[in-house]
């Protein structure tokens, strides 16, 4: 039996304060955390869980969906992405080039997000081939069909390029299928990480089941 999170416990605008009461004694249970509070920006079901007890519960439930991003201009968008790969529980994130990467925007998701670096697209395509995952790359160049329109494989990595220059000719060469999402303003193109956003959001539309 779990012991569920104590409703006495202080809360404070930056997560909740010191276990009152009698101490759980579950293993999955940090029991620094227990002690001293808990202000790490996790959902209430993994409050004063031990950092390796969240990330061995997320494997169990994370979907069949990668993320992989092109990082040779050090893109501060790429946190931001790995983010919302986090909050839509994929799989894992590829970064693809340069080894270091942006963190900033990820506000520490990254320590329960599953992330492999690939030096180069022929790196990374040999992946995805061992692993037979077809690439979705998300940008808008010719030949792109619209995202609303398209079935999304169920596993798949979904590929993003750079802010700015967008996906790398090898990158494009490399994917299975392009496709972009529909836009209706004057702007050209919009942000790489509300892009990857809305195309992690477009395979949930697709593939988990809600109900009421």
């Amino acid at each position: 039996m779990v012991t569920e999170p104590n409703p006495s416990v202080e809360l404070s605008t930056n997560g909740v304060g010191p276990w009152r009461g009698e101490m759980p004694t579950e293993p999955h249970y940090d029991p620094a955390l227990l002690e001293r509070g808990d202000s790490r920006n996790v959902i209430d079901r993994y409050r004063y869980w031990a950092m390796d007890a969240i990330v061995a519960d997320l494997d169990v439930t994370r979907h069949p969906f990668h993320v992989a991003i092109e990082n040779w201009q050090h893109d501060m968008n790429i946190g931001s992405i790995v983010r919302s790969a986090n909050a839509f529980g994929a799989d894992t994130v590829h970064i693809i080039g340069r080894r270091r990467w942006n963190k900033r925007g990820a506000m520490v998701t990254d320590r329960y997000q599953h992330v492999l670096h690939h030096p180069d697209v022929a790196a990374f395509v040999e992946w995805t081939t061992a692993k037979d995952l077809p690439i979705i790359a998300i940008d808008n160049v010719p030949g792109s069909v619209i995202i609303e329109t398209f079935d999304i494989p169920q596993r798949c990595v979904l590929l993003f390029g750079q802010e700015g220059p967008g996906l790398s000719p090898e990158a494009i060469e490399a994917a299975t299928d392009v496709v972009e999402i529909s836009q209706f303003g004057s702007t050209r193109s919009i942000n790489a990480s509300a892009a990857a956003a809305v195309a992690m959001h477009n395979w949930i539309t697709q593939h988990v089941s809600f109900s009421k």
